[in-house]
């Protein structure tokens, strides 16, 4: 059986007529000659009926402290819902077809409740339904643990399911269907003329994801990354080719990636606090140690760390900025704090080992009057910091610099 993977985001399952847009690519897939396993999430978005933060709304106005045993079953409603109205939009169209809960799938995981991990996969029960000519709809987001709990995979879970299902059936493709054409060069929100990329690395496509952009959870890239199975990143409302992501060998080939393509797009995460403290003011033994455990007991996850003998620097979500400073002030440091920043991130796989990358990100944005305030690098990144209202006029420098938009050829020093 040649499997293929389909998953449809909540916006594609909305109304009847998307739903037979949906089957009609489902079938499209039938007919050429694949066994599509079918993932759907949630219809629709917060406020509208069968969305699952409507669900959780609903609930929560009772009473705010929900155990999160009961709100994973509530939580995994939504999609019995959408995967059922596909299930029978796709008998209307004379196709046989079967849901399966993410329990009924073989999608076993952990129990940590609102925030699974998939642990195994047993497909058993998909491959006989195929084997009777059904085309199986699978829940996405949602799983069962050892002791037969229901569990929800938390943000980006039906992406997960599909990645996990790709790998346990050995799909020829994961197909995440979206609203967007693709993955982008950057938001285009921002950068008007912003593209949508061909072809990616799955290291590129999790760096991306990882640093703002939100089209395919990176959990699930790393998932399809096990198996080398090629993701699809596709539009529902079109038939554009959409992005295929795979590995870096299928896109470069023998060729010297720094001729062919340097820099793959960039990303942003707004909404950062920077903390700084000179270790000279820190009246304390191994302050870094006692400052970096003290904010993981508190369970504040912090970014963009530079540690030298000098100085201690860091980031949080401002949403938990007041949180870390009582922390620190507790320990006895007042640290410098910044608000309102913004990490901007430009990423490609043929950053690495090429020199003068940073030369032209300190160029571009200096061009633009960006201060940057904190930067950092990996073999396929380079993070900088700067403030919040400066980072549209950064993404758009950065883009531009590196001629991400409709000219595509690098700068000249970089070749």
């Amino acid at each position: 059986m040649r499997f293929i993977v389909q998953k449809f985001g909540g916006t594609s399952l909305v109304t009847q007529e998307l739903r037979d847009l949906v089957a009609s690519k489902v079938i499209a897939a039938v007919d050429e000659g694949y066994a599509p396993v079918v993932v759907v999430s949630a219809i629709g978005r917060a406020g509208e009926p069968y969305a699952t933060d409507t669900l959780l709304n609903f609930v929560l106005s009772i009473n705010r402290d929900l155990p999160a045993r009961e709100m994973d079953l509530l939580m995994s409603c939504g999609e019995i819902i959408s995967g059922v109205m596909m299930v029978n939009t796709l008998k209307r169209l004379g196709r046989e077809a079967v849901l399966l809960t993410g329990a009924q799938a073989g999608i076993i995981t952990d129990n940590n409740y609102n925030d699974a991990r998939i642990l195994r996969v047993d497909p058993k029960k998909i491959i006989n339904e195929v084997k009777e000519g059904k085309i199986v709809v699978v829940t996405g987001f949602q799983g069962i643990c050892e002791n037969g709990d229901i569990t929800t995979l938390g943000r980006g879970g039906s992406d997960t399911t599909a990645a996990a299902l790709g790998v346990a059936l050995n799909a020829e493709y994961i197909d995440i269907y979206t609203d967007v054409e693709g993955i982008m060069t950057a938001d285009p929100r921002i950068v008007e003329d912003a593209r949508i990329l061909d072809i990616v690395t799955y290291n590129e496509i999790c760096q991306l994801a990882h640093e703002g952009a939100k089209v395919i959870h990176p959990r699930a890239v790393e998932i399809a990354m096990q198996k080398n199975i090629p993701l699809r990143v596709r539009s529902t409302f079109t038939d554009a080719p959409g992005t295929l992501v795979t590995s870096h060998n299928e896109v470069f080939g023998t060729i010297d990636i720094t001729n062919d393509r340097l820099v793959t797009g960039v990303a942003h995460i707004s909404g950062v606090t920077q903390f700084k403290m000179a270790v000279k003011d820190l009246a304390m033994d191994n302050p870094a140690l006692r400052i970096l455990k003290s904010l993981a007991l508190a369970n504040i996850s912090i970014d963009f760390i530079n540690v030298s003998p000098e100085l201690i620097m860091f980031t949080v979500k401002d949403t938990v900025a007041q949180k870390a400073l009582e922390v620190l002030e507790n320990l006895g440091i007042s640290p410098q704090i910044r608000a309102n920043c913004a990490k901007v991130s430009t990423v490609g796989a043929g950053i690495h080992g090429v020199p003068g990358v940073m030369a032209h990100i300190v160029q571009a944005l200096t061009e633009e009057g960006v201060e940057i305030l904190q930067s950092a690098d990996s073999h396929t990144t380079i993070w900088v910091l700067v403030q919040q209202d400066h980072m549209p006029k950064a993404i758009r420098a950065l883009h531009r610099h590196f001629k991400l938009g409709h000219d595509r050829n690098a700068p000249e020093v970089l070749r």
